[in-house]
C-alpha cells in the first residue's frame, strides 16, 4: 500500500515536484513522498471552494489533530472528495487516512519533522484562508507588507527546504552539520514559492487574492483591483522586477545550499538543482513576457524541462561547470 500511495498516487497529484521525487535517494523518498502527499492533502482541502471556509478550516484542524497524533480518531473526507473535479484529489481525500498512516511506518525522528513541516505548512494555508475569506474577482484583498509575504512564502515553502535539511542530514550526511545550510534551505524554498506567486498573478486576481503589497501597491497609485486592467502591467512592472529580483536573489541561495551538499550525493544534488534551474528560466520569461494578462501562460515546457535535466546530468562530471550553470543566463552579481 505504501509503494503504491507514494509511487502512482504522488505522481498523478504532484506535477512536476515527481520529477525530483524519483530521483531522491531510496533511504530519504518514503519520508519526502508522505510529507508531500499530506500537505498536497492539507492544500487540496483548503482549495476546495464549493464548501464553507469555517467548513475547510475544521477539517484541517481534524487532519492536523491527526496527524500530530493528538486526535486518533480516524479522518473522512468522503464527503468532501465528492466535491473535487480532479479524479486525483479525489482519491487523496478518500485516502487520507491511509497517508496517515504511513506515519507509524517511520522512526520517531523521522515521524516528528513530519509533523513539524506539516504544523507549519497548514498554519500557512489557514492564514490564508482566514484572510482571503471574504475576497472573490469582484473584491481583491492584497497582503499589508513585504513582511506578511516573506512570512507566507516561509510558511508554505521555507519550512519544506529546513524539513528537507534535516532528513537528509539524519539518513545521508550525519556527520556533517547541517546548521550552516538550514539558512540557505529556507530561502530556496520561499525562491521557488516566490516563482509560483509571480507566474499566477492572473489567476490569484481572479480569485481575489493579491500576493504584492498593498502598501507598495499604494506607492505606485495602485489599488489591489487595478491589476486586473492590462494597461496597468506598466505602473505595476517596477514592484513586480523586484520581486523577480528577489526571487532570483533567494534562488542563488538555494543554489549555494545545493553546491554546499557532499559532491557524492550525486542524486540528492540533482534534485535540488532541478526546481532551481527551472526556476531561473521561468523568471527569465516572466521579465519579458505580459504578467497580467491571463490569455497569456507563461511556463517553462517540458521540452525545455528535459532539456535541462539532461544538459545538468551531462555536466555533472566536470565540477566547475556544473556549479556555474546558474550563472549562465541567469543576472551575475
Amino acid at each position: 500500500m505504501r509503494s503504491e500511495l507514494l509511487s502512482s498516487l504522488l505522481k498523478e497529484v504532484s506535477r512536476s515536484f515527481y520529477l525530483t521525487m524519483r530521483i531522491l535517494p531510496a533511504r530519504i523518498r518514503p519520508q519526502i513522498g508522505t510529507a508531500y502527499l499530506l500537505a498536497r492533502t492539507t492544500d487540496t482541502i483548503a482549495d476546495t471552494g464549493i464548501i464553507s471556509i469555517e467548513s475547510r478550516l475544521a477539517a484541517l484542524q481534524q487532519l492536523r489533530d491527526r496527524i500530530l497524533g493528538s486526535n486518533l480518531a480516524p479522518v473522512n473526507f468522503s464527503a468532501l472528495a465528492k466535491n473535487q473535479s480532479l479524479p486525483a484529489e479525489r482519491v487523496l481525500l478518500e485516502r487520507a487516512e491511509e497517508a496517515v498512516s504511513l506515519l507509524d511506518g517511520f522512526s520517531a525522528l523521522d515521524r516528528e519533522l513530519i509533523r513539524e513541516v506539516l504544523t507549519i505548512i497548514t498554519s500557512g494555508q489557514e492564514l490564508d484562508l482566514k484572510r482571503f475569506s471574504v475576497a472573490s474577482g469582484d473584491r481583491i484583498l492584497a497582503l499589508q507588507s513585504a513582511a506578511e509575504l516573506d512570512d507566507y512564502t516561509y510558511r508554505v515553502a521555507g519550512c519544506v527546504g529546513q524539513f528537507w535539511t534535516k532528513v537528509c542530514h539524519a539518513h545521508l550526511f550525519p556527520d556533517l552539520s547541517a546548521n550552516e545550510l538550514l539558512p540557505d534551505s529556507v530561502r530556496f524554498g520561499k525562491g521557488l514559492q516566490l516563482v509560483n506567486i509571480l507566474r499566477d498573478v492572473p489567476r490569484d486576481l481572479r480569485s481575489g487574492r493579491c500576493y504584492f503589497p498593498e502598501t507598495r501597491l499604494r506607492q505606485l497609485g495602485l489599488a489591489p483591483a487595478d491589476l486586473l486592467k492590462l494597461e496597468n502591467e506598466k505602473a505595476f512592472r517596477p514592484l513586480y522586477d523586484e520581486y523577480i529580483a528577489l526571487a532570483e536573489s533567494h534562488l542563488e541561495a538555494g543554489w549555494h545550499y545545493t553546491i554546499g551538499l557532499p559532491r557524492n550525493q550525486i542524486r540528492l544534488r540533482l534534485a535540488c538543482a532541478w526546481p532551481i534551474l527551472i526556476g531561473v528560466q521561468t523568471l527569465r520569461k516572466l521579465k519579458t513576457g505580459p504578467v497580467l494578462d491571463p490569455e497569456h501562460t507563461i511556463k517553462v515546457s517540458r521540452r525545455e524541462v528535459r532539456r535541462i535535466i539532461i544538459r545538468s546530468v551531462m555536466k555533472y562530471p566536470f565540477k566547475s561547470v556544473w556549479e556555474s550553470q546558474l550563472c549562465n543566463g541567469a543576472h551575475h552579481h
